[in-house]
């Protein structure tokens, strides 16, 4: 997996023109990594990685200098769980591939060939510091027909301007559970169970008599030939399961599944997460939570509060926020600044929107956030970052400026002032 991430990061160039050296100099640094700020320090960024972030760092000869005093630097956002470039207006199906339905294959429904790099909502959300985002996939069901088991692979997006973007493919399989999975598969959760445990079944039959599969000598599977390829690297600890749950319930039953299994899972959703906190940490299963759940919307949710990141963090779990609103990522902000007025400590909410989706999906085999060997996708705030009323001043990506400007922000300051509107605005 680290092979993977180096050569994808070795993939994407630095512009041409601009200073291989970019320091920047006395601002309030988050690295990202749970630890505390660092106040009045410097980050160091050559060729698009992070060179050295701390106080006094010196500042080499003909370095690009940007004066931050009275600012603050993060890494860049994660949309921890969404769909930006695969889905553009979700009322218009003709806009929307990150969903599916009767299709014969699960696992290997991959997103990353769908990602549109012009999408619209990829310069928003960019300009307001989401610089990469985990493509989930998402299956529907009426409950009534079977449907598949998985819903398929995530992908990881890096919103580079133009249509520079990288997908990283093949992050994780999604596992719908809960009242969801439970639709899919006739209408139990035991019998969502029984399915996933049947296709894990098949793909380690596969992986383990595969010329015997070729010859026609092995039994028929429950999945296509390509599913049970999407599925190796999960049983193999490559890559995790993605499990959509909320009640305690199915967390402690897919817990126990992975480790019957021997495979890695994350769980997305975790209404209820915090009833479990201490089984979760033990088993170092990180939770990828929307930190604004707190109505019992359904019987998976009588649980759901709005101290369930602190609660999650004080017992040791990896914790990671993701908002409902799949197409909007730049909104978990507000999460994580929720999360910490309800009990999360600031470094962690932090972490929570850089770090940690990133180490609980590609793994921790490269360095990330702000730290010596990081790619440098950073941004500047004028604030706090958990604020809504702050916003960045300079968003990099590799190093890069890419601009804080989108549609949005061009109608903004085209209609701001009434002498600037045209004459069909002006009143008459």
């Amino acid at each position: 997996m680290k092979a993977v991430i180096v050569l994808l990061l070795a993939s994407l160039p630095v512009q041409a023109g601009l200073a291989e050296v970019t320091a920047i100099r006395g601002a309030r640094i988050h690295t990202g990594l749970g630890s505390e700020v660092i106040e009045n320090g410097t980050v160091l960024v050559r060729d698009g990685v992070i060179e050295a972030v701390g106080v006094d760092v010196p500042v080499p000869a003909g370095a690009r200098l940007i004066e931050a005093e009275g600012k603050q630097v993060t890494p860049g956002l994660v949309d921890g769980y969404g769909r930006l470039g695969v889905e553009e207006v979700s009322g218009e199906s003709t806009s929307v591939d990150a969903t599916h339905t009767g299709l014969p294959y699960s696992a290997a429904f991959d997103l990353a060939p769908a990602v549109n790099p012009h999408s619209v909502r990829i310069q928003v959300n960019r300009s307001e510091g989401i610089t990469a985002g985990v493509l989930a996939p998402g299956v529907r069901g009426d409950g009534k027909v079977m449907g598949p088991v998985f819903a398929g692979q995530a992908a990881l997006l890096h919103l580079l301007p133009g249509d520079r973007a990288a997908t990283q493919p093949g992050i994780g399989v999604v596992f719908p559970f809960g009242t969801a999975g439970a639709g899919l598969s006739g209408g139990s959760r035991a019998a969502a169970i029984l399915r996933l445990r049947e296709a894990l079944a098949d793909a380690r039959d596969y992986r383990d008599n595969r010329r015997a599969f070729e010859r026609g000598e092995r039994r028929g599977y429950a999945l296509t030939r390509l599913d049970l390829e999407a599925l190796l690297p999960v049983l193999d600890g490559r890559i995790p399961l993605l499990v959509e749950a909320n009640r305690e319930a199915d967390l402690r039953t897919i817990v126990e599944v992975a480790q019957s299994e021997g495979i890695r899972v994350v769980i997305v959703g975790g209404a209820e997460a915090w009833r479990a906190a201490d089984l979760l940490a033990r088993e170092n299963v990180p939770v990828i939570v929307d930190a604004l759940a707190n109505l019992p919307e359904n019987f998976d949710a009588l649980d759901a509060t709005l101290a369930n990141a602190a609660r999650l963090e004080r017992a040791g779990v990896k914790v990671a926020f993701a908002t409902s609103d799949r197409t909007n990522p730049r909104n978990v902000r507000q999460l994580a600044g929720n999360a910490v007025r309800h009990g999360m400590s600031h470094p962690a909410a932090v972490a929570a929107i850089t770090t940690v989706p990133l180490a609980a999906l590609v793994g921790a085999g490269t360095p990330l956030g702000l730290q010596p060997g990081a790619r440098a996708d950073l941004v500047i705030w004028d604030g706090d970052p958990l604020e809504v009323t702050t916003l960045p001043t300079e968003v990099f990506l590799s190093g890069v400026p890419v601009g804080t400007s989108s549609r949005q922000t061009l109608l903004r300051d085209r209609y701001r002032q009434l002498g600037a509107q045209p004459p069909a605005y002006r009143g008459r």
